[in-house]
């Protein structure tokens, strides 16, 4: 009916199988029935009705109240100005609803009933990993806006450039705050520019990797948590990037700050 790499778009922007399937369908007809398009797109009938609502909530599909119901396709081009202008309603709305929260003396309850359950936890088993760029920078965002003393910092020449990218407005408030904050990384051409700008809020120092020092990512915050990189950015596309996150004192005070601090002063 359509190309694959058509189907494959309407996935792209969130459409799932069924919804697919009914959508095109509905296309080649314009207008159907649940019965109708049921058998055309070969979708059960039984889940046709909550994939054509689930269209029309987000302005794909026009539900025409007649007996029995009969469903019309929105123009392509205009359900994706809908469909965006229903995502912006839903952000917003939801931003509203966080901030409102956030305000609220549930968060608090929340948040001493989290400080009980920790106190009955040993910091040695909170681990946990963490796949996509996405979700490593937001934790690690997190931990540095957490951070009250140190930061101290290895990475790689692209990582220079993602750090200062995603989180230079970050350090450099914390730096404002008191926070030391270390990175040690190579120095090159292709990153001179974010090394100079980091240099006005970071202590820095060029990683030779030439005289065989140790290429990866680690971050440790405060002498308690620590991120560990376990692929290779070079290498790696960044939805495939995967990182460790340790907040064991043990681990970070005998092994992460020792190796920090070795490397550092060499």
């Amino acid at each position: 009916m359509i190309s694959q790499e058509a189907f494959d778009g309407l996935k792209s922007i969130g459409l799932n199988l069924y919804e697919r399937k009914l959508y095109v369908s509905l296309i080649a007809r314009s207008t159907a029935t649940v019965g109708e398009l049921s058998e055309l797109a070969s979708v059960p009938r039984s889940r046709a009705y909550d994939v054509l609502e689930s269209l029309s909530e987000k302005g794909f599909v026009i539900i025409q109240n007649s007996k029995p119901l009969k469903y019309i396709a929105v123009a392509p081009s205009e359900a994706l100005n809908k469909s965006k202008n229903v995502l912006k309603n839903t952000f917003s709305l939801d931003l509203l609803r966080i901030d409102k929260f956030s305000k609220s003396n549930s968060l608090g309850e929340l948040d001493n009933l989290y400080s009980k359950g920790m106190s009955l936890v040993n910091l040695s088993d909170l681990s946990g990993s963490f796949k996509g760029e996405h979700s490593v920078n937001l934790h690690i965002s997190n931990l540095f806006k957490g951070a009250s003393k140190t930061i101290d910092l290895v990475t790689t020449e692209t990582g220079v450039k993602d750090l200062f990218s995603k989180h230079a407005s970050i350090l450099r408030k914390a730096k404002d705050n008191g926070i030391k904050i270390r990175l040690l990384a190579p120095h090159s051409e292709s990153n001179k520019d974010e090394i100079k700008s980091l240099k006005e809020f970071v202590d820095l120092k060029d990683l030779n990797v030439s005289d065989g020092s140790p290429i990866g990512k680690m971050a440790i915050i405060d002498g308690n948590h620590v991120v560990l990189g376990l692929t290779d950015d070079s290498v790696t596309h960044p939805s495939q990037e995967v990182s460790f996150w340790s907040a064991s004192p043990h681990f970070a005070n005998n092994f992460a700050n020792s190796t920090f601090n070795m490397m550092w002063e060499s």
